[in-house]
């Protein structure tokens, strides 16, 4: 008989295997890649606002932090890339992005005590308040970051020496594709370790998971700067395969469209970051080609689909043909092994 400890270990390790669906996820995208060359630069876009995303959903989905301000540490991540390259300071791509992420991991955690005392309402008008006060200095501080015209002449140096950023967006693609991938395998380990699954139970009941002895405030401020890393190496792709970098970078518009990506993505399985982006870029695309002026509308009408209709039986309706071959094809293995 096994025990209730057992029973979460075998679940933990269960849930932490990959599946065939996560491998034809990332097999797609390498193929979009091969075979939409003429498509690089929205689906570069479509990648980093993923990362974006993904770096939301480690403290709302997995910690039940809610922020209106991710957009600080995106920016902050922006323009040290876009710095740093203007005036020489780090001319390797890939040790920038580390650099790029670090600094605003050091924002994170110096923000992160404001955070996690308060509630979600709390929460929401301190995150978003850090946002807009980096706006604010980085307006202010023009001689530095450009003010409203932004860092102009950023060239970004060949990627490990090797491959120049060209204007089809190609060596951006992959060289984001292949950054979001480490990261996101990264953040999969992390969810489904000890550490994951404590930040579910705080997620649940914070009360609970301290009073059996989870150490509540340091798991927030752990996944929070964590969070603030992914966001900032996310601002540095932005800035390198850009080469551009503004006072949009703080913008409340890029945060609120990072928690329209999270509804139509879904939250808590990492993959909803993912699949919101490409799902809130298609149709964006589509509906400002229809009606420019009215795509918003037509997005919030899919929200509302979603809320009325439920996530869960949209789920079913979209994967009952893949499950459905699955089965059957289950059923025609075990029938031939008899």
């Amino acid at each position: 008989m096994t025990t209730p400890s057992e029973n979460v270990g075998y679940h933990a390790r269960r849930s932490a295997r990959w599946h065939w669906g996560e491998a034809a996820f990332w097999i797609a995208l390498v193929g979009c890649g091969l075979l939409f060359p003429s498509r690089y630069l929205i689906m570069t876009e479509i990648l980093r606002l993923g990362l974006f995303a993904l770096s939301l959903d480690l403290i709302l989905g997995y910690a039940g932090i809610v922020s209106l301000g991710h957009a600080a540490f995106f920016g902050v991540g922006a323009y040290c890339a876009g710095l740093m390259a203007l005036h020489g300071i780090v001319n390797e791509p890939l040790l920038a992005l580390v650099v790029a992420g670090l600094v605003a991991g050091v924002l994170g955690l110096a923000t992160s005590m404001l955070v996690i005392r308060g509630v979600d309402l709390t929460r929401l008008m301190v995150t978003l308040g850090i946002a807009l006060l980096l706006e604010a200095l980085a307006e202010r501080f023009s001689n530095i970051t450009g003010g409203t015209d932004g860092l102009q002449g950023i060239t970004m140096q060949p990627l490990l020496g090797l491959f120049e950023f060209d204007i089809f967006g190609k060596v951006g693609f992959w060289y984001t594709l292949a950054v979001l991938f480490v990261l996101f395998v990264l953040a999969r380990r992390i969810v489904h370790s000890p550490f994951g699954l404590s930040l579910r139970a705080i997620r649940n009941n914070p009360l609970r998971a301290a009073a059996v002895g989870i150490p509540v405030n340091a798991r927030l401020v752990a996944v929070y700067t964590l969070a603030a890393v992914y966001a900032g190496i996310a601002g540095a792709l932005f800035t390198q395969t850009t080469q551009l970098a503004s006072l949009d970078v703080f913008s409340f518009e890029r945060s609120a469209d990072l928690i329209l990506v999270l509804v139509l993505g879904g939250t808590g399985y990492l993959y909803g970051g993912l699949v919101g982006a490409v799902i809130f870029k298609i149709l964006q695309e589509t509906f400002s080609t229809l009606t420019p002026q009215y795509w918003l509308f037509w997005i919030g009408l899919v929200l509302v689909v979603i809320v009325m209709i439920g996530r869960e039986r949209l789920e079913r309706w979209v994967f009952f043909l893949p499950n459905l071959v699955m089965r059957t094809f289950r059923s025609a293995k075990a029938g031939g092994a008899k």
